[in-house]
Parts: structure tokens; sequence; C-alpha cells
């Protein structure tokens, strides 16, 4: 009997400190599902409602993020070829985003540190892959990653 007691004082104590370590998550999920909620309600596709791309403005090249906000729109909506067709990449960034967030929550969670190690290999390969389809997507045969 003792022992319950004892296990059900521990797990009282457990619950505002797990609270207290999921707040800053819990937080970071708030601010970008705002940031989508926004997006998803205030149409990019509509001229006025959001600056243009400086980079596309001034010299007609789409940057890696040219479309990103068509293609979160679109994503919000369920339209998910809209979405790949808008900005690939930012579709992408949208699960990295998912899978990150959800290691970090399980991590936290469990009282570990909320760090990802990656490799100096790994961040090039990341640079490597933007700029690529950053080139990939001025050249002629990539104008199907144009948004």
């Amino acid at each position: 009997m003792r022992a319950e007691t004892e296990s059900a004082e521990t797990a009282r104590k457990g619950a505002p400190a797990l609270l207290a370590r999921l707040l800053v998550p819990a937080g970071v999920l708030a601010a970008v599902a705002g940031a989508f909620a926004y997006v998803g309600a205030v149409d990019p596709n509509e001229p006025g409602h959001y600056p243009a791309c400086p980079l596309l403005r001034l010299t007609g090249i789409y940057c890696p993020g040219c479309g990103g906000l068509r293609s979160a729109h679109a994503f919000i909506h369920g339209d998910f070829t809209a979405a790949l067709g808008a900005n690939a990449l930012a579709v992408a960034g949208y699960g990295l985003f998912a899978l990150l967030w959800t290691v970090w929550v399980v991590r936290v969670a469990r009282g570990r540190p909320p760090r990802i190690d990656l490799r100096p290999a790994q961040l090039w390969g990341a640079g490597v892959l933007v700029v690529a389809f950053t080139l990939v997507r001025n050249l002629p045969f990539g104008s199907w990653l144009h948004p």
C-alpha cells in the first residue's frame, strides 16, 4: 500500500514538471500553427496581401522560398498537388518540421536534452540540396518548379 501512495505522489509531482518542460515546444507549435492559420485565411494568390519577393522583383530569379506562402496556403486547404507545385522544397520542410518537432517533444517528455546532432556532412548536404533546387528551378528545364 505504501508503494502505491509513493508512486501516486511521484506522479503528482512529475506532472507539473512535465508540463513545464513541454511549454517551449507547445509555444513553438502554437506560433507555427498561428502563422499557418493566417496564411490559410489570407490568400497569397490575391495581390496586395503580402510583399513580393525582393530577389524575384529585382532580378527575375526565383529564390528557394519563392512560392512558399502559396504552398502553405494550398497545403492548409488540402491541395497537396498545388502545394508541391508552388514550392516542393517548402512542402518537404513542413514534413521535416513535423518530424523534428515530434522528436523534440518525445525527448523533452522523457527528460532528455532536446538536441539533434547534425554532422557537417548532413549540413553541407542540406545546403547543396537548397542550392540545387534554386538552380534547377531557374533553368529552362526546371520551369516545372516555378511557383
